[in-house]
């Protein structure tokens, strides 16, 4: 009973979240085309516009302690008992923060913010419904995976990525509170933003079975970026870590700037990265150069962003630059394939859920969620050889699972 109210809790505040992001997205595009307008002097209108949003969720996430960044790894730390749950304020602060820091531009996802929301309301339902503290450390992990689940909606994936990512260990009973969670959380946020898929795909074709080399092949190369990826976080983290006489709120400041100019350029380069993802995945063509650019773009965009210390996650990124390596991976290597091989849309899918696992280092959550957002099930088995290759590489390049890094990170900052 307990479970299902607070997932319901969660599925509001979750979808509002969501509702609010696609809002702000709008409004944002609205804000580019009047600075198109303007001449010369429209391309400080995004510079000042994402550097007051990454200040201001900046100084919201100092008031509140682990309201910064992902809060994924803060979830696993309570999980482990190496950090207490996190107080009823925390909803408030990673609710607007989060908006306002994704909103205005930043190269951040909004699974992070949501998770974490997730897991406080947990935490706060275990309390008022006087639960044993091992019944109400279940309910603190398992409403961090309904958080998932809405924020991509994805039931499967956020039971998954309990199981996989949080916990690694299948209890029965977490696996019942975490489903009771997970369909009464994402039931509820269907009410507010809808029950259509993130990345609606059009039907996506078996690719033959020859292709699962050329799909191996492929996740090998999305670990090694994944693993790239995973050390300029951490990178970017300690260098900010070093300018100790810059203020956090105007380190946060001229990063958002930099990230505003960049989308006065291309909206693209900027951003979740939902609408990049959906570009690419609904037949969107760009050329190699393009992709190229992109690509590089948001490889360091993300990092720095994350460095801003303001709410926000690393999912959605990775699935936009998983995307953008897939449809890169086609360009380069479909001039080799015979014809009736797996087209672009395929390629990216799987590219998705390979470089999220790269960093990540959950194949199977990486490979249930990706299928959940775009409906694509008959690539289920590419996705799994893909994340098997990327798990694998990363793993032999040395690279650490970022939670892992993020979470010991926070405790030796506390």
């Amino acid at each position: 009973m307990t479970a299902g109210l607070a997932g319901a809790l969660v599925g509001l505040v979750g979808g509002g979240f969501r509702w609010c992001l696609e809002r702000a997205d709008r409004l944002r595009i609205a804000v580019l085309d009047v600075a198109a307008g303007s001449g010369a002097a429209g391309w400080l209108i995004p510079v000042i516009l994402t550097a007051a949003g990454a200040a201001v969720a900046c100084l919201i996430a100092q008031r509140v302690p682990h309201a910064a960044g992902s809060g994924i790894q803060h979830v696993e730390a309570v999980w482990r008992q190496e950090a207490e749950a996190s107080t009823a304020w925390l909803v408030p602060a990673k609710f607007l923060g989060g908006l306002i820091a994704i909103g205005s531009g930043l190269v951040l996802g909004r699974e992070g913010p949501i998770v974490h929301m997730g897991a406080a309301i947990g935490t706060a339902a275990g309390r008022r419904g006087r639960l044993e503290p091992e019944d109400a450390r279940m309910l603190h992990t398992a409403l961090g995976g309904a958080g998932l689940a809405v924020a991509f909606t994805a039931p499967l994936g956020g039971l998954v990525f309990v199981c996989e990512e949080v916990t690694g260990t299948v209890r029965p009973r977490l696996v019942l509170l975490t489903l009771v969670g997970t369909v009464t959380a994402v039931a509820v946020s269907q009410l507010v933003v809808g029950d259509g898929l993130v990345f609606p795909l059009s039907a996506v074709p078996a690719p033959p079975l020859w292709m699962l080399t050329v799909f191996l092949l492929s996740g090998v190369t999305a670990g090694a970026l994944g693993a790239a990826y995973s050390a300029l976080v951490v990178r970017t983290l300690e260098v900010c870590d070093r300018l100790t006489r810059v203020p956090l709120v105007a380190r946060a400041a001229a990063i958002g700037a930099g990230v505003g100019a960049l989308m006065a350029l291309d909206p693209l380069l900027t951003g979740g990265g939902d609408q990049l993802s959906e570009h690419l995945l609904t037949g969107g063509t760009m050329t190699v150069a393009a992709l190229v650019v992109c690509l590089a773009v948001r490889f360091v965009a993300g990092p720095l962003s994350y460095a801003a210390a303001t709410p926000g996650g690393l999912f959605a990124p990775l699935l936009a630059l998983g995307a953008l390596w897939g449809m890169l991976t086609h360009a380069l290597v479909s001039p080799l394939l015979p014809a009736g091989s797996a087209g672009p849309a395929a390629f990216a899918v799987v590219g998705m859920a390979a470089v999220f696992t790269g960093v990540v280092r959950a194949p199977l959550t990486g490979a249930v969620l990706v299928v959940e957002m775009t409906g694509a099930g008959v690539l289920l088995l590419p996705l799994l050889i893909a994340c098997f290759a990327a798990t694998v590489t990363a793993n032999r390049l040395g690279s650490e699972p970022i939670y892992d890094t993020l979470r010991r990170r926070m405790l030796e900052r506390t």
